[in-house]
């Protein structure tokens, strides 16, 4: 485990308050900011832990940040669950093949993904017919196992792919998606943390710190997407940079190091 000073709890602290936002305001972009804030911030050297502990945080603050979207009726539970249910067989299944590759290629791959994700979230999408009940709850199941395993091949909780996921095969509005993204992004994030704490790959001091600053930032990120939902496109577009943002810099970081 890494020696944190006051310095470093400090950057801890302020690192999961971002984390914490990102996840209340757009519900996803927290384990994408996790991971490299724990990387190159905190200063975890290990990617793979970097990975663990990263899910358990993004895991316990996407259940915190819940509850404010729930209470402000943005959830849609019974497409979230069907999502989070299926795509947990996915998380454990990629969360097991993501811990023997290597951890400079995992990244890598990451980043790569990330970019092709902000590129179709960027467009603007036409309005679709929603689909019968059970082709709707079909497809949310596949689409929610896909994403599991994506989720916990990469070592994050996904809502970057549970969001437009959820729209396409749920129908839900961003605002919907957004706030039952959570829940998958919860379950994703857990069922990941518990294969790599399994294996050792969880710095728990980290950890804590982490999970302290985006309890206060959750708060804060879910009025600003309460705020932000006044505005169509605006949360989709938001979310695009973030991941692009973040995908450059970790390709920048870690193509080098091959």
């Amino acid at each position: 485990m890494l020696a944190l000073d006051a310095t470093h709890q400090l950057l801890a602290i302020l690192c999961g308050s971002l984390v914490g936002a990102s996840l209340a305001l757009i519900g996803g972009g927290g384990s994408i900011l996790a991971l490299p804030l724990l990387l190159y911030v905190v200063g975890l050297r290990d990617p793979h832990l970097a990975i663990g502990t990263s899910a358990l945080v993004v895991s316990i603050n996407a259940f915190a940040n819940l509850i404010p979207h729930a209470r402000a009726g943005h959830v849609r539970w019974r497409e979230a669950a069907a999502f989070a249910l299926a795509g947990v067989l996915g998380a454990l299944a990629g969360s097991s093949l993501g811990k023997w590759l290597d951890g400079q290629r995992l990244l890598v791959l990451f980043a790569a993904l990330m970019l092709v994700v902000a590129a179709l979230m960027w467009r603007r999408r036409p309005v679709v017919a929603l689909p019968p009940p059970a082709r709707r709850f079909s497809r949310l199941g596949s689409v929610g196992a896909l994403t599991g395993g994506l989720a916990g091949f990469f070592g994050i909780g996904g809502g970057f792919l549970v969001v437009p996921g959820l729209m396409f095969a749920g129908g839900l509005d961003i605002v919907e998606a957004i706030g039952s993204a959570l829940l998958a992004v919860g379950a994703f994030g857990a069922t990941t943390a518990i294969n790599y704490a399994a294996s050792g790959l969880i710095d728990w001091r980290i950890a804590v710190e982490f999970i302290g600053g985006g309890l206060v930032g959750g708060w804060l990120g879910a009025m600003g997407a309460h705020r932000l939902a006044r505005r169509r496109g605006v949360l989709n577009r938001l979310l695009a940079v973030v991941i692009a943002t973040v995908a450059l810099l970790m390709l920048w970081r870690e193509v080098g190091r091959l």
